[in-house]
């Protein structure tokens, strides 16, 4: 069961952006698994246990991330990650390309919510020409997030906006991908046991939001085959 995470994951993720090289790992790798691998993936499980007795039409599955960044993307950077999350998201070939529901912890702090951001041009093409056609269903949506200030909305924009069929939309229409978060610094709710709780209200309100997704990715799999989202069963994918 996930107890928190302790100063020392914080602690750990600061150093280790300043201090992002093997050597150093290695002498801190104890620290990593104990203060921060082992509570994430803590949490992961038990959200994962959740949502799969809630929502069991949906397959997700839980993946939780690696600290060791692709050898091949490093760019100039370290080879390990100063932030780690857990997804919890449905399996297939094309899982990029779906609405995820996810947590980050980071230096900062941590961050959670529902993303919608990998998805193909395609689909976020299809998703403001369906706004354009019957904007009831996303506006309906918009006025829920704006009525509340748990949550908000967040996604690379388009230099020039977008089109929309109403005001209320520009925000959504003009962006290249979806990302409904909240983000916290750490305090002894984010940093411990409550966050559960949190976590499973947050995801609950943003159930509305996957599903919205969901069912365009659905849709444009039957015209176009970019994604299959076929029930898949639900099972845990170690690091």
């Amino acid at each position: 069961m996930f107890t928190g995470f302790t100063q020392d994951a914080q602690t750990f993720l600061w150093e280790i952006r300043l201090n992002n090289e093997r050597s150093w790992f290695e002498a801190n790798k104890a620290r990593y698994q104990t203060q921060v691998l082992q509570p994430l993936r803590l949490l992961g499980e038990e959200l994962y246990d959740y949502m799969a007795e809630q929502y069991p039409q949906l397959g997700l599955n839980l993946h939780v991330s690696r600290i060791y960044r692709d050898a091949r993307r490093l760019h100039g950077r370290g080879p390990y990650k100063d932030h780690l999350w857990f997804t919890l998201r449905h399996e297939n070939e094309n899982w990029t390309s779906r609405p995820v529901f996810y947590f980050e912890l980071m230096p900062e702090g941590i961050s959670y919510g529902m993303g919608f951001y990998c998805a193909a041009p395609s689909l976020m093409e299809r998703f403001r020409r369906e706004a354009a056609e019957d904007p009831a269903p996303l506006s309906k949506l918009a006025r829920k997030l704006n009525r509340q200030d748990r949550f908000h909305l967040e996604g690379e924009e388009y230099a020039r906006k977008k089109p929309a069929p109403t005001p209320l939309l520009v925000p959504w229409i003009s962006r290249k991908h979806i990302t409904i978060c909240r983000d916290e610094e750490y305090s002894d709710r984010s940093a411990g046991r409550e966050l559960v709780e949190d976590l499973k209200t947050g995801y609950q309100f943003l159930m509305p939001y996957y599903q919205f997704f969901a069912r365009l990715c659905q849709e444009e799999f039957h015209n176009s085959q970019i994604c299959d989202i076929s029930p898949a069963p639900f099972g845990y994918n170690a690091p």
